[in-house]
């Protein structure tokens, strides 16, 4: 069973902060950026200049959630390039400062961020916050906990692959089809979903004013939002590639070099355990699973960018039987700022999908400088 994660958010529903960083702060179509550098493909930057291009819109999705603000609080909106506003110009200094304090202090970790200060505010908060629940935390945070009696990683695994029908009942699924709706703010669009054995996997979203498709043809992701095409970037793929693997219960145990097991917190009313893997060269992946029916309720993954790691998370509920493998029929995804529902209605297993349904369309044509 492929855990059941909404694909198409990146390119279609992601909220408006996000969105137009991805649209509005790149070129019209732009030219495929391997190889170039941020300097190299977008115009006016000034720092962060030697970045691979692909890493600007992550880090400026980093700023947006951090600050709890939209892409015009800095830029001018259609006109990103441009200086006019002294809140981007002050930007530059922050990032800039927190650089520095990291090189000068903590031998370049990144371990101060614009999170540190601002929490998702635009002016950070210096007054300390008298809060009871916070403080708790924070002592209970620098406390030694016994784990000795705690599960081992190991057994959460097999118990997750069991409560959804075990290594067998897995193999026998080669695709999935699934017709729901998504439900983001207001609006509810229908959705489809097909996925093929091993890692092959398409959303598509339609609404009134077209079509969103995002797809993973099992080695690259791509995005087509209403006729523009863009292939993911590489952390971008490696994070679709998750939700592409239509066995993921059964590889959990190889796909991390280091595992850690602690109390989670209580998730609709359900106990859990936390299970946070580690990755050679890639973030960590905090799962959720349910004390007593060992299902997963959370995934929190993160995107890591220039100034700091972006979060996803995403939460699943009413599992139902599928083909003989018990799988979510709703989960919801939040970032910083928004989330959207998905909710199944239909799932059929082991249907004939054509491998080219997952290959991505010739991209977008670069219209000609204007003169």
């Amino acid at each position: 069973m492929r855990r059941n994660v909404p694909s198409f958010l990146s390119a279609f529903l992601v909220g408006t902060s996000l969105l137009c960083a991805l649209l509005g702060a790149r070129a019209q179509n732009p030219p495929p950026t391997a190889g170039k550098t941020a300097a190299q493909q977008f115009k006016n930057i000034q720092v962060l200049k030697d970045i691979p291009a692909d890493d600007l819109i992550p880090a400026m999705q980093f700023i947006s959630a951090s600050l709890g603000v939209e892409c015009e609080y800095c830029h001018v909106e259609h006109a990103m390039d441009k200086d006019d506003k002294k809140e981007k110009k002050f930007a530059r200094h922050m990032i800039e400062m927190t650089m520095n304090i990291n090189k000068d202090n903590f031998e370049g970790k990144r371990w101060v961020t614009c999170y540190s200060c601002h929490r998702g505010a635009a002016k950070p908060v210096s007054v300390p916050v008298i809060s009871a629940e916070e403080k708790m935390s924070d002592m209970m945070a620098g406390e030694s906990v016994d784990k000795s009696s705690y599960p081992k990683s190991d057994a959460l695994f097999d118990k997750y692959l069991a409560a959804v029908g075990g290594a067998d009942a897995l193999k026998k699924i080669t695709s999935r089809v699934q017709k729901g709706s998504v439900t983001f703010g207001n609006q509810t669009s229908p959705i489809e979903i097909y996925a093929k054995a091993p890692d092959k996997r398409l959303s598509s979203v339609r609404r009134k004013d077209g079509e969103s498709i995002t797809a993973y043809d099992g080695k690259t992701g791509w995005m087509n939002g209403f006729g523009r095409v863009r292939m993911m970037t590489p952390q971008e793929s490696a994070g679709f590639a998750i939700d592409a693997d239509l066995y993921f219960p059964a590889h959990l145990k190889t796909m991390f070099t280091k595992l850690d097991v602690d109390e989670g917190e209580k998730i609709a009313g359900h106990d859990t355990w936390l299970v946070v893997g580690e990755r050679e060269g890639k973030p960590p992946l905090r799962l959720f699973f349910d004390k007593q029916s060992g299902l997963l309720l959370r995934e929190i993954r993160y995107a890591d960018s220039p100034l700091g790691f972006n979060p996803l998370q995403i939460d699943f509920a009413d599992y139902r039987d599928s083909g003989n493998v018990k799988i979510p029929y709703r989960w919801t995804q939040s970032r910083p700022g928004n989330r959207f529902t998905i909710q199944v209605e239909s799932s059929e297993q082991n249907v004939a999908i054509d491998d080219a349904k997952f290959a991505p369309p010739p991209p977008t044509a670069v219209p000609p400088p204007a003169h």
